[in-house]
């Protein structure tokens, strides 16, 4: 594999710690947030739609943002099994794919909920985004050496006919 000089075995670990770190405090955050919610709800704010909304959209940042860990996750443990020799590098290429263009979070709908939830969506947010550039070096460096090995074929092919 054509590694890129950012990508290999220590930045893929280092990676991976963060996103298993970042992903148990967002769980722990969201966890605690749902229940303090769940908490108000069950007092007599049952017929509040504003705190049905709130509880929504709690639930739908949540899913978001530990998706898009879990993308993150996918991507690096696919890469560790590489590096690890348990994926080839055609394994690795058809299946090691970060999904494209994830959507990020609507930025009004992350101002509204608490501070600690907040920076746990905009590191998911950083953290995607890091992964997203490895890919795609990854990924052009790949194009790159295919159109180096096109050229060379090339130029075989034009030397063979010239000794024809």
């Amino acid at each position: 594999m054509a590694l890129t000089p950012n990508l290999n075995p220590r930045i893929i670990e280092a990676l991976y710690a963060e996103a298993l770190v970042l992903a148990e405090e967002v769980r722990a955050v969201f966890d605690k947030l749902r229940k303090g919610h769940d908490q108000r709800l069950l007092v007599g704010a049952n017929d509040d739609p504003e705190a049905e909304l709130l509880h929504l959209q709690l639930s739908c940042e949540a899913l978001r943002t530990t998706t898009r860990i879990m993308h993150c996750l996918a991507w690096l443990l696919n890469h560790r099994a590489y590096f690890a020799g348990e994926l080839s590098e055609l394994q690795l290429r058809r299946h090691g794919r970060l999904v494209a263009n994830f959507p990020l979070s609507d930025a009004l709908q992350v101002l509204t909920l608490p501070n600690e939830a907040q920076q746990c969506v905009y590191e998911s947010e950083r953290l995607y985004a890091r992964i997203q550039r490895l890919e795609s070096a990854w990924r052009g460096d790949a194009q790159t050496a295919g159109n180096a090995i096109e050229r060379l074929r090339q130029r075989l092919a034009c030397a063979m006919a010239a000794t024809a």
